[in-house]
């Protein structure tokens, strides 16, 4: 029996294939070798391509959309105005000049004076009082004839009372009232003016009382206050005593006011006088009247 196998006819292709074949386990040696060589070569391709992957400093970075000095920075708009002088020199250099004509330029208008608003006229109904016929009256006279008159008088705004105080002595000398027959009380003010009256009216020796004075209205009530009592005091001193008591008080706004109306001494004085000739008549018209 020959060793020859029974495929006897590819026998010796066999035999050569196993030499040509690699011992066990070699194979996967190999196999492992070519696999490593394979995944390091691509990890050396891997590391290579890294840093090209990695830095991208152009795409990060973007200097022109996230730097805008330009939008941000307005120095024109947040610059504040100089102040002073500096202020002036810049408006000057930033205002153009023009040329300016002399024949268009405006003229300056001329300073008004300031006018004083004229006084108010004193406002009273003009005409001459009368009396119907077929009735008794008892009218006193102006006349100072056998009759003693006591003056009370302010010392307040002085410049207007001694005038007020003329007035009324030309007044009484006119009527015939001896210089010796008349008395002169100066009080310190208007409010001292009814209590003085009152003195003088109680001692039943004048024949009138005649109070003269100037209240001039200024900033505080002051002059409303005054002016009533002393207005209502006077009154009651010739109500409480029967003496007749003339209103010869300038109660004003204005100086100037007061300075146009210093006649009233005058008129006060004539007031008196006629008041206490109507007293005295009536006087008499009792008297006769009991007598019979």
């Amino acid at each position: 029996m020959s060793d020859r196998p029974e495929d006897a006819e590819d026998w010796p292709l066999r035999d050569w294939s196993q030499r040509l074949r690699p011992p066990a386990g070699a194979e996967h040696a190999a196999e492992a070798e070519i696999l490593y060589e394979d995944i390091h070569d691509d990890e050396e391709d891997e590391l290579v391509a890294e840093p090209e992957e990695l830095a991208e400093p152009e795409e990060l970075v973007e200097p022109e959309e996230l730097v805008e000095p330009e939008e941000l920075v307005e120095p024109e708009e947040l610059a504040e105005p100089e102040k002073g002088a500096e202020a002036e020199d810049v408006a000057a250099e930033a205002a153009p000049e023009y040329p300016v004509d002399p024949e268009h330029q405006p003229e300056p208008e001329p300073e008004v004076e300031p006018v004083a608003a004229p006084l108010p006229e004193d406002q009273h109904a003009e005409g001459e009082f009368r009396v119907p016929d077929g009735y008794a009256i008892l009218e006193g006279e102006p006349t100072g004839q056998r009759r003693s008159v006591a003056i009370v008088v302010s010392r307040f705004n002085g410049e207007i009372t001694n005038r007020l105080l003329d007035s009324a002595l030309a007044e009484l000398d006119g009527a015939g009232v001896a210089q010796q027959a008349v008395l002169v009380m100066p009080v310190p003010g208007a409010f001292e003016l009814p209590i003085a009256a009152m003195a003088l009216a109680k001692t039943r020796r004048y024949s009138c009382v005649i109070a003269l004075g100037c209240v001039i209205r200024g900033e505080t009530p002051h002059f409303d206050f005054v002016a009533s009592e002393a207005a209502s005091g006077l009154q009651l001193a010739g109500i409480e005593t029967g003496v007749p008591v003339s209103f010869g008080l300038l109660t004003t706004d204005t100086a100037e006011q007061a300075e146009a109306r210093v006649g009233k001494g005058a008129e006060a004085a004539r007031t008196a006088l006629e008041m206490a000739d109507a007293f005295a008549q009536l006087r008499t018209t009792l008297a006769a009247a009991r007598g019979q």
